[in-house]
């Protein structure tokens, strides 16, 4: 349910309305409006019927049941688009469209800082690099783990680029979450329900990948598994899904972008490097997200793609990411966007 409180509510009429809907065994998500606040009741909908007295307390305009699956998540609740805080000058979801750009997997030092100044100096905002990496085959490389998390804050510090890197398990969230400034969940792990709780309890702005084999309802729900533990930061990733295609690696699903503006009020990104896997369809792939109304990308970016230890067929070299990024500009502007 939501409880639409009247512009000018005070702080008294609405925290007395979140310890009703404590009383009554729901769980209170505040979300501030710019002319009121809107008050998310989530929890056992068998009961909700109950909710409905709340709409006497004073302070209250109505209450409305929200009628999708995903509550948090939905434009039910929000109807302006939310803006993700990363940084002091980096917000995803606002007029500027974010690019996150580096290695699928941190490698070394050298690496990494030469990628990082790299991307940065094409227009990056964002350092991505994984450190814990999910592999098909368990004798693939896994990533440098800790030391990796350490050479990307490293990057971070000689470049001032915040740093995305990949959560595996509930049992090093805590440690990634240290290091990271977003914390990102992989396809494989879109549907891990404690994983996505247990980054639901850190205030830490989580990018959730699509399944391969996800719907856009699945993709909300998981969602709705991290806003509903309190973390109201996530952006929403769409990078291909498993069809019968086998010219790319995935198919990337543009058309996710309006569905997904239109059911919800979270930042949506696109990986074009994923979902094509082949460097040259990257560019392309990226100017039509744009296009098609992203509020950001995920460009895989490596000094040498035949050495990479993962994802190299993918990677574009800087000169090609500069190339793309100058391009890309152009898609912005049209889109009336800055980059």
């Amino acid at each position: 349910m939501i409880i639409v409180m009247k512009a000018g509510a005070t702080k008294r009429e609405r925290d007395e309305v979140i310890k009703k809907i404590k009383e009554l065994g729901y769980k209170p998500h505040v979300i501030h409006g710019t002319t009121r606040d809107v008050i998310g009741a989530v929890g056992d909908e068998r009961g909700k019927v109950v909710l409905q007295s709340i709409e006497s307390m004073q302070g209250v305009e109505n209450v409305v049941p929200i009628l999708k699956p995903y509550k948090l998540a939905s434009r039910e609740i929000k109807k302006e688009s939310s803006s993700i805080k990363i940084s002091d000058n980096v917000a995803i979801g606002d007029k500027d469209i974010i690019v996150m750009a580096g290695p699928c997997a941190v490698e070394n030092e050298e690496q990494i800082i030469e990628v990082a100044f790299a991307v940065k100096k094409a227009g990056a905002k964002v350092l991505r690099g994984g450190a814990f990496k999910p592999r098909t085959s368990p004798y693939s490389f896994q990533g440098m783990k800790e030391e990796g998390l350490k050479l990307l804050a490293k990057a971070r510090e000689a470049t001032g680029l915040p740093i995305i890197t990949e959560v595996m398990n509930p049992e090093n969230a805590e440690l990634v979450a240290e290091y990271a400034d977003i914390l990102q969940i992989g396809t494989r792990n879109a549907q891990n329900f404690e994983l996505l709780k247990k980054l639901g309890q850190l205030q830490k702005p989580v990018l959730l990948k699509r399944g391969m084999s996800m719907t856009i309802q699945e993709l909300l729900m998981s969602a709705e598994y991290i806003m509903s533990e309190g973390n109201q930061s996530v952006i929403l990733c769409e990078r291909g899904i498993r069809t019968f295609e086998t010219a790319t690696r995935n198919t990337l699903d543009l058309s996710a972008i309006p569905v997904l503006k239109e059911k919800t009020h979270l930042p949506v990104v696109v990986d074009p490097s994923h979902a094509t896997g082949n460097y040259h369809y990257v560019a392309p792939m990226a100017f039509a997200a744009i296009a098609a109304g992203a509020d950001g990308l995920m460009i895989e970016v490596h000094p040498d793609p035949e050495r990479a230890f993962s994802d190299g067929p993918q990677s574009l070299v800087p000169k090609k990411f500069a190339l793309m990024m100058a391009k890309l500009r152009l898609f912005a502007e049209v889109s009336d966007r800055t980059l």
